[in-house]
């Protein structure tokens, strides 16, 4: 009887462990394909196991900086908001560096993001922004803001409709940046 348990269960096991290998492709597949392309140096198809867990792990690493840098330069626009500061915003030095509306926007390969930071008597309709962006060959993904004193931060995230032509960002930003002048 000893026996046949033993063989009832090598199998057994082969196939849990067989489960678990599947488990562990699927989700490094999944994480890689959060990757952006650009992050890429060779083909993907190229890149063995180990170098896609590090292009992973790097790309975490940048996201977790830039989420540092964020965090900060948020703090800062919340030091330098002055009930009476109208349409300017401050510096890391809490010098008037530019005046409000303010755009960026980053072209993150086969997406972007949009940040604009306005003041409450100089704002502009979302929609319009989200109009623009999907006239350049975009899909918004999110939108968000926060109103801080004064100021209204908003973000939209968009990524191509059709990847192989992608985003138009340079005319995007001219027009983004028509619409809050």
């Amino acid at each position: 009887m000893k026996k046949r348990s033993d063989k009832s269960s090598k199998p057994e096991r082969k196939n849990i462990e067989k489960n678990r290998r599947d488990h562990m492709k699927s989700l490094c597949f999944k994480l890689f394909s959060l990757v952006p392309s650009h992050h890429f140096r060779a083909s993907k198809s190229m890149l063995s196991q180990e170098d896609r867990l590090d292009l992973a792990c790097c790309h975490i690493k940048q996201l977790r900086e830039r989420i540092d840098k964020l965090k900060r330069m948020k703090e800062q626009a919340m030091k330098s908001i002055k009930p009476n500061s109208n349409n300017n915003i401050m510096d890391e030095t809490n010098n008037i560096c530019s005046n409000l509306p303010v755009v960026e926007l980053r072209d993150l390969g086969y997406s972007i993001e949009v940040v604009l930071i306005s003041g409450v008597q100089r704002n502009f309709m979302l929609y319009e922004v989200i109009s623009i962006l999907e006239e350049e060959g975009a899909q918004v993904v999110s939108a968000s803001f926060s109103t801080i004193g004064d100021k209204i931060f908003h973000t939209v995230r968009a990524q191509a409709k059709i990847s192989r032509l992608g985003v138009e960002t340079s005319i995007a930003c001219q027009r983004l940046h028509d619409l809050v002048d």
